[in-house]
């Protein structure tokens, strides 16, 4: 460990490595560039662990070094941008976001961080004032766990602030809405409407809706009824969600966003008004040939927008408590969560997407949900031959091959789970042995760990958020945020990865599972490159990377908890181009 430390905070002097042909059009020189090297023992990178000046030309780093050897490959034509001895490292890779519904939170009715079900009331009441009198209201963000004794809404208490409008707000973790009288009833739900497969409606003593709608099923009933929005709608909410993600540091996300965002994605690239990386999730649900379609319809090595993963639901979540737990919640005995899938159709799917070369990501929150994912995950790779060590692709066309000489086809070897947030103690072993990729969000901890303990009871809690236990088993863990569930700002999970406090520091969950400074940004940076097969590219910032990198208004690695929980970004810059100046 004391290696590790020391190579991560060296700041090395060594010569510049060698520049690919042609001057840069770009230096960037007088900083304290946290290169990304070295973060792992294991790392055999030439690279020093810290430079003072980067070249650029098209995009691509093409030597780092002092400042005297980058200003010797200066032309006529070279950019020079003095960073002023500012603190710069590798923009961070959001493993797990949201953006289409982000941007559109964001311009709708944003119930993020209300505190009472008062607040929750101002809010609508203040929108729908203004609201076209034909129009829904919709929005969300709202969590009832830190309102004063946290009950959930019903339909009553907002027919009181929708001024007759249809209205439904999903709460923070997506996976549980509210609804109003007006839109129940567009939805035709009333006291005869059975709980849709997969999803739950909530009744009162007489059996009549609440208001509350678990999971997608029955949340989708209500918003078949909504309008969609426009292309263009799409495109604004987009950008508004990728603004706030350079803002914060973050230069690429793995997104999980409607087919039609995808397409909004694919206009602004056209327009020149993408400069956020972003490779895009397909639903796993989807028929093959619709899937084979759209993969087939975007470049595979298009460096910033491509199709990677198809994501799967196996439960819900623990804030909503339909999470698949293996025994019933122990605030809650009479529930052990919703399950998505029966195990032969699950198995089933999961073999023709992977054999048709898809990596498969498996959303699983509760152990009995990861269980399920790991037998899919076996079954396929039994189906087939032993895992095969990964090979990592040299140049952006190799991603477009589609088999392995294993057999397996390369993108199925990268198996991942999202969130995997509580686990069977015996599920960490087989994470290794099938060499799944974790891709969790320490963020989540600092608004979980107020109620998680109730809800999993004494034992099963030492077993979740486990980033600690993930690494010691040498499971690759990816970090990300499931924006808008959370703030994308990184610099929240690195506090939560290394301190498992909350955001006071007066409160602490399960010690033993908190990580070291350096895997946290590893995490973050280069393991979510590798989930998304871009660790070649992406990351670090050496000779053959892109440039995207972030300009800190402090070191991160010598700041205190507290200081790296309040880090801002002076600067972002992607494909070498600056994107982002703090105001």
């Amino acid at each position: 460990m004391k290696l590790v430390i020391a190579l991560f905070f060296a700041t090395t002097a060594a010569c510049a490595q060698p520049p690919a042909p042609g001057a840069p059009d770009t230096l960037f020189i007088h900083g304290n560039i946290l290169t990304g090297a070295h973060l792992k023992p294991s790392d055999a990178s030439t690279t020093p662990a810290r430079v003072t000046a980067i070249a650029v030309a098209h995009g691509t780093i093409t030597a780092v070094g002092t400042d005297t050897e980058i200003l010797k490959l200066r032309s006529t034509r070279t950019k020079v941008i003095d960073l002023q001895g500012a603190f710069a490292m590798p923009g961070f890779n959001d493993a797990h976001t949201h953006m289409g519904n982000a941007g559109r939170q964001q311009l709708a009715i944003d119930l993020t961080g209300v505190h009472s079900l008062a607040e929750m009331q101002q809010r609508i009441r203040t929108f729908a004032t203004t609201a076209p009198a034909d129009a829904w209201l919709l929005g969300g963000g709202w969590d009832h766990t830190i309102w004063p004794g946290a009950q959930l809404p019903t339909r009553a208490d907002i027919d009181l602030v929708t001024a007759g409008h249809p209205a439904i707000f999903r709460r923070v973790d997506e996976h549980m809405a509210i609804a109003n009288s007006a839109a129940l009833t567009a939805a035709s739900i009333s006291a005869a409407t059975p709980d849709p497969p997969g999803a739950k409606i909530d009744r009162d003593g007489s059996g009549n809706p609440t208001g509350v709608l678990r999971e997608a099923a029955a949340n989708n009933l209500v918003f078949a009824e909504v309008t969609p929005p426009t292309p263009q709608q799409r495109e604004q909410a987009l950008t508004a969600a990728m603004q706030d993600a350079l803002a914060h540091g973050v230069t690429s996300v793995q997104d999980n966003s409607d087919w039609e965002d995808f397409l909004a994605w694919e206009a602004l690239e056209r327009a020149g008004k993408l400069h956020l990386r972003v490779a895009e999730w397909l639903e796993f649900d989807q028929p093959l040939a619709v899937l084979e379609s759209r993969r087939a319809g975007h470049p595979t090595d298009d460096p910033l927008l491509h199709i990677t993963m198809l994501k799967g639901f196996m439960d819900g979540s623990l804030g909503s408590r339909t999470a698949a737990l293996a025994d019933p919640y122990a605030d809650d005995p009479g529930n052990s969560g919703i399950r998505r899938y029966d195990k032969k159709t699950l198995n089933s799917l999961t073999i023709e997407r992977a054999a048709a070369g898809f990596q498969i990501g498996f959303h699983a929150i509760g152990d009995q949900a990861n269980t399920m994912a790991l037998d899919a995950f076996a079954v396929w790779m039994g189906n087939t031959h032993a895992p095969c060590p990964p090979q990592p692709p040299t140049k952006l066309s190799d991603f477009a091959r589609p088999i392995e000489p294993c057999g397996v086809p390369y993108p199925a070897s990268r198996l991942r789970i999202e969130h995997a947030q509580v686990l069977l103690p015996t599920d960490f072993n087989r994470f290794a042995q099938l060499g799944v990729i974790a891709s969790m969000q320490p963020s989540h901890l600092l608004t979980d760990m107020n109620w998680a303990a109730a809800r999993l009871g004494p034992e099963r809690v030492k077993f979740s958020y486990a980033w600690h236990s993930m690494l010691s088993h040498h499971i690759q863990l990816a970090f990300g945020t499931d924006y808008p569930v959370e703030s994308i700002n990184p610099f929240r999970g690195l506090y939560a990865a290394i301190t498992r406090q909350n955001e006071a520091g007066t409160a602490t969950y399960q010690p033993q599972e908190r990580i070291t400074l350096p895997e946290a940004i590893y995490a973050y940076t280069q393991a979510s490159a590798f989930a998304e097969f871009r660790e070649r590219l992406k990351g670090r910032l050496e000779p053959g990377f892109l440039t995207d990198f972030i300009v800190l208004d402090r070191d991160i690695t010598t700041a205190t908890p507290q200081q790296l929980l309040h880090t801002r970004v002076q600067r972002t810059v992607v494909d070498g181009e600056t994107v982002y100046i703090a105001p």
